[in-house]
């Protein structure tokens, strides 16, 4: 057993150099980014690089090294996400850091806030309500403490702790105070594994993510038939060696979507290091997309719409001692070791310790919304909700709602008719005064609200404190539905009922944590994607629960560990922007995924189309391109554009289906470019026996078809226009022309537009070939939108 010197004095500088020295450390990396190593595989050991390195190697085995240039775009690729994430990664930890929870750590008779991994074996840590436990642990010191460990065992009943009885990592204290001895730390801890996965900096879970998945997994299912293809194809033909397999690379290579994961990477480590700037620490991937996705906003009031910070406005006596209110007032700010920011405010007032000997304690919870101390001969004094410690019909209960319907917090201080320690607390109250408590409403926040109505999104403000006075704030902010307001206490218990009342209400007062957690519920049932925010331990249950957890920076660690976005500079107005960065990855990827999976059934297709005549018994027909031609197409039609379109502003609101619309888009923009481009390619090809001039020809005509329909379809996916995406085009497209028209380049690439005639066709192939793309267009719900 611990001795009450050492508890008091914890560790010497000694004995933590000891354990340091034995690696008896808390060792666990808190809230890590992907490591150096991961960023590198993630980027540069992918299998598409794997497959486009081995036809890289095939195609120098030819001797051509300009029909290799594809390979250079995989080092640019991989390069340009390198450093992207990387951005990232140095952003991710820096925020980590700041935002991390710091236990108080007592050394040689002092207490320090400690990083998380720098606490030791045997170390006596503090706790208050708020906190979190960070290593498993033995009580060691307890003053009405009271620990939830719900997120470890789904017990949602806070469990009172005394001297002796263990504490497990990952729970917190919702009342009281005390101090434990760490036990486990690091690995050995209870809930080390289990923090250190779900602290990773990842894609998991990720909507966005799943889709490119399902459409790679599509795509994977016609490359087989269409490469297997292509490979007899090239090497069944009278060819040369080298021509049967530069052709052979050039029909794989447009296949593979080479850059889409890519992109989505690049656009998600983009989207961190923005809202980085804004102090925003994003703790998973998926909650950048995932808030531009809610539909329902739960808002605390305290911490978010107003801020945490209060001040004593009045003190309304009630039985004509207002000198002993005064004192009890002071008494009870001085009794508690760990005040909240209603207490905070009252000791700011009345600073002067009466002295008075303290018998018990109650500490404030956000279920029985009251504290108090017994002080012996000097009474038995509370501090809480006057419609919680006060019967109906108590007049100085209808004062105080009259009072909190103004937007004013109203605390009601009374004698208790028992120790507040005792079974039953407080038993009657007796009035003694009213403490009037007012808070700033923040500035921002009625700008940020306006932002979410006009985006279709719900908000539903969700407080602890009396429903009139949350009315006042709310509706002080102009939010819609703010003049009615419910008492929690009255909502049903059913998850059915209680959706039924959240679709009709905005306004709600009152509310228990686990109403919270319930209230979350109810909606999600109901279809909705649903948003928390919060700063308190009273909001982590429904924090954890909901699609989105959003903490403040300045709220409880314990809030901050369970949130998937912590708001480090406590602003509610950075919101919009997350909402905004998340609008931009989704919109811009969809965009992005266009391109490429066009290019991709094309490149099916032709490979079809081309490889089937050779196995129906026709001579077989070598594949109209060579690698160099699809690499250069692809640059400018898909490669520069997407990488510009991938980080560009996008304020469209999320919606789902996205891989419907993706396929919808590129399945009969593929198909019309695929056809146009052999139609173009048959009506201009001399057979076996054409000369070198004239298959280069041949092959021009395809390639003019294709670039103009792709390019085509670069110009209906930067829709609705800004004049940046025009010149983007516009830039495209005059490169596209430069490449058939320059000598230069036409010897580099081996084109030759010199025949009109076949010129003529490929241009009209293409003309046939855009009216079709954009009947599809506006066939479908894009062009409804527009």
């Amino acid at each position: 057993m611990t001795a009450p010197a050492e508890v008091e004095r914890g560790l010497s500088s000694a004995q933590v150099a000891e354990r340091v020295a034995a690696g008896r450390t808390n060792d666990v990396p808190a809230r890590a980014s992907r490591s150096v190593w991961e960023i590198i595989r993630a980027n540069v050991f992918t299998r598409i690089n794997a497959i486009l390195l081995v036809l890289f190697l095939i195609v120098l085995s030819t001797g051509s090294l300009l029909d290799g240039l594809f390979g250079g775009m995989i080092v640019a690729n991989s390069v340009v996400g390198l450093i992207q994430e990387m951005r990232a990664k140095r952003t991710l930890d820096r925020l980590t850091i700041v935002g991390q929870a710091r236990p108080r750590v007592r050394r040689d008779g002092v207490t320090a806030e400690l990083a998380p991994n720098e606490v030791v074996a045997d170390d006596v840590i503090e706790m208050s309500a708020g906190d979190q436990v960070v290593v498993d642990g033995e009580v060691v010191a307890a003053d009405a403490l009271e620990v939830d460990e719900s997120l470890l065992t789904g017990e949602s009943d806070p469990v009172i702790k005394q001297a002796g009885d263990p504490v497990m990592s990952g729970s917190f204290v919702v009342a009281g105070s005390g101090a434990y001895r760490a036990t486990k730390v690091g690995r050995e801890a209870y809930a080390a594994r289990l923090s250190e996965e779900a602290s990773r900096f990842t894609l998991v879970n990720s909507d966005l993510r799943n889709g490119v998945n399902t459409i790679l997994r599509f795509i994977t299912y016609l490359l087989i038939p269409a490469g297997a293809l292509s490979i007899y194809n090239q090497l069944s033909g009278d060819q040369d060696l080298p021509d049967a397999l530069r052709g052979m690379v050039a029909a794989l290579v447009p296949m593979v979507p080479e850059g889409l994961v890519l992109m989505l990477s690049i656009a998600f480590a983009v989207g961190v290091v923005r809202l980085g700037r804004r102090q925003c620490l994003v703790n998973e991937l998926p909650a950048i997309e995932g808030l531009a996705r809610v539909d329902v906003v739960c808002a605390d009031k305290t911490g978010t719409l107003t801020e945490n910070a209060m001040r004593l406005s009045e003190l309304r006596d009630l039985d004509g001692d207002p000198a002993a209110a005064s004192t009890a007032l002071a008494a009870l700010a001085a009794a508690d070791q760990r005040p909240n920011a209603s207490l905070q405010a009252i000791a700011e007032a009345y600073p002067d310790d009466p002295g008075w000997r303290v018998t018990g304690v109650a500490p404030f919870s956000s279920a029985r919304k009251w504290s108090g101390a017994s002080f012996g001969d000097d009474g038995d004094w509370v501090l809480g909700a006057p419609d919680v410690l006060l019967p109906d019909g108590d007049a100085t209960r209808a004062e105080a709602e009259s009072t909190g319907a103004k937007g004013l917090r109203v605390l009601l201080l009374g004698r208790a008719g028992q120790p507040v320690d005792a079974a039953g607390a407080p038993g009657a109250v007796t009035p003694s005064a009213l403490v009037i408590l007012d808070q700033k409403v923040r500035p921002d926040a009625k700008d940020t609200l306006a932002y979410f109505a006009e985006q279709d999104v719900t908000v539903k403000v969700i407080s602890g404190d009396n429903a009139a006075s949350v009315g006042a704030v709310a509706g002080s902010l102009g939010l819609p539905g703010a003049t009615h307001t419910v008492d929690a206490r009255t909502l049903p218990d059913g998850r059915d009922e209680l959706a039924g009342v959240l679709d009709q209400n905005a306004v709600f007062g009152r509310v228990t944590p686990d109403q919270k957690r319930a209230m979350v519920g109810a909606l999600q049932s109901r279809g909705h994607t649903v948003a928390m925010t919060g700063d308190g331990v009273n909001d982590v249950l429904a924090l954890k629960d909901a699609d989105i957890g959003v903490a403040m920076g300045a709220g409880s660690p314990a809030t901050r560990s369970v949130a998937q976005i912590v708001l480090l500079d406590n602003k509610f107005a950075t919101l919009p922007h997350v909402v905004a960065e998340g609008r931009r990855v989704i919109g811009n990827i969809e965009r992005v995924a266009t391109l490429f999976l066009t290019k991709t059934v094309y490149s099916v297709l032709l490979a079809f189309m081309v490889g089937v005549p050779g196995l129906v018994g026709f001579d077989a027909l070598p594949y109209p391109f060579y690698p160099r031609h699809v690499t250069i197409t692809g640059w400018f039609t898909i490669g520069l554009p997407a990488f510009v379109l991938s980080l560009a502003p996008n304020t469209e609101r999320a919606r789902p289906g996205f891989v419907g619309r993706v396929m919808r888009t590129s399945l009969p923009a593929g198909i019309v470019i695929g056809v146009a481009c052999f139609v173009a390619y048959i009506l201009t090809y001399q057979g076996a026996d054409a000369t070198e001039a004239e298959r280069t020809q041949s092959t021009t005509t395809a390639l003019i078809t294709v670039t103009i329909l792709a390019m085509w379809v670069l110009a209906i996916v930067a829709r609705p226009y800004a004049p940046w995406k025009i010149a983007l085009v516009a830039v495209m497209s005059a490169a596209s022309a430069l490449m058939f028209l320059l000598p230069f380049t036409q010897d580099l690439f081996l084109l030759d537009p010199s025949n009109s005639g076949y010129t003529v066709i490929g241009l009209a192939c293409a003309a046939a070939g855009i009216v079709l793309i954009e009947l599809a267009w506006r066939w479908g719900d894009h062009g409804k939108r527009e």
